[in-house]
This record gives structure tokens, C-alpha cells and sequence, in this order.
């Protein structure tokens, strides 16, 4: 996987290997046509639909970002990332963006951030 935007070089190493990870577990089929940007892409705005939800925010004493207890209706966020992305001109389908909140999930169960049951 080539990392040569400048975003994905911002990234942390965390950050990145979540990426590589999502982008990876795509299968090669679906995966045409979508980039590591798009990966990361879809990631913020993941976060950015949380955000609206109230479920994430800003702890302002540790200065990072605090995901709080909630149901995540995953159609809803699945509808404003695609919404998002054609704003954006985003080539990303539906299945794409299902593979990659996925794959998000798999990562955190692995790094265990999420158990089984989320």
C-alpha cells in the first residue's frame, strides 16, 4: 500500500496501521477504485456523524477525543458518509463503506477497544 498523500503522512502510527488494516482487509474486488485517503476519508467521517450524535467529543483536560456510551445506527451512518463523500466527489460505494466500518470494528475488537458484543 503506497501512503504518498499528505494526510495519510500526518497520520501517527497508530492511525496509519489502522488504516493499512482496514485497507487490507478489503477484499481486492472491492477494493477498486478506493485509496487509503478514501479509507481514512470515511474514518472522519465516521467520526464527524459521532460527533453530531453526541457521541464523541473532546476531553478538554486530556486534549483527545472521547467516545461516549450510545447506540450507533449504522444506516444512518452508513447514509451520511455516502452523502458526505459525493459532496466530495468521492468515488465510494455503500459496500465500501460497510467493508471499512467493518473492518474499524474488527481492528478495535482486536486492540480491545470494543468486545465481542458491540
Amino acid at each position: 500500500m503506497e501512503n504518498n498523500s499528505i494526510e495519510m503522512s500526518l497520520l501517527d502510527a497508530e492511525e496509519r496501521e489502522l488504516v493499512e488494516f482496514i485497507f487490507s482487509s478489503i477484499p481486492a474486488e472491492d477494493r477498486r477504485g478506493l485509496t487509503p485517503d478514501d479509507v481514512l476519508f470515511v474514518l472522519d467521517m465516521m467520526d464527524d456523524y459521532l460527533e453530531e450524535q453526541g457521541l464523541l467529543r473532546e476531553d478538554p483536560q486530556a486534549g483527545e477525543m472521547e467516545y461516549l456510551d450510545g447506540e450507533v445506527d449504522e444506516t444512518e451512518q452508513l447514509n451520511y458518509v455516502l452523502a458526505a463523500a459525493q459532496e466530495e466527489h468521492r468515488a465510494i460505494s455503500g459496500v465500501q463503506v460497510q467493508l471499512i466500518q467493518d473492518a474499524e470494528l474488527q481492528y478495535g475488537i482486536k486492540k480491545g477497544y470494543y468486545s465481542e458484543e458491540e
